[in-house]
């Protein structure tokens, strides 16, 4: 049996969702055990010029929402980007994951060669599902969620590895 699109695609977007809303407690816990206001946390950044956890958040749900959506053919809810505090985030994700597993697996049937319309910097780029996937929508997924454990490490919040890749 071949490898499918699904099963490259939507377990490994519901568990490290599931990770990252773990990781966001352990931040949430560190700010009130050290009487951080969470808005410090959440408005940290790498660099200057990168989003702040709150971003990193939201731009990792909306790949993995818009990734499982343009493979599966259908259309991606839409969220507001206005969460402030680590539960709206957690939320966010929660959404994210409820929205993903209404995905069957037949509806990603195919996804492979189905053909994925991306609009960057003003210009149409189409791509076979299997490109966008392995060249688009996981790498964008993985580097925002490692961006936002990274903000929380660099804060000092007690996470490692296996917090998050999780168990196998």
């Amino acid at each position: 049996m071949a490898y499918s699109i699904y099963q490259a695609s939507v377990p490994l977007f519901l568990k490290t969702l599931g990770n990252l809303s773990a990781i966001l407690d352990k931040g949430a816990a560190f700010a009130e055990e050290r009487k951080i206001d969470p808005k410090v946390l959440l408005n940290y950044r790498l660099a200057p010029d990168m989003f702040p956890l709150t971003s990193q958040v939201q731009n990792a749900a909306d790949h993995a929402k818009r990734g499982t959506a343009r493979l599966a053919g259908i259309e991606a809810p839409a969220y507001e980007d206005n969460e402030t505090t680590f539960a709206e985030l957690k939320t966010r994700i929660d959404k994210t994951v409820a929205f993903i597993e209404s995905v069957k697996p037949g509806q990603l049937e195919g996804a492979e060669t189905r053909e994925i319309v991306l609009k960057m910097g003003g210009n149409n780029r189409t791509l076979t599902g299997q490109v966008y996937l392995v060249h688009h929508a996981l790498p964008n997924f993985f580097f925002h969620t490692t961006a936002a454990y990274a903000i929380l490490r660099l804060c000092g919040v007690a996470i490692g590895k296996r917090d998050f890749i999780g168990q196998i």
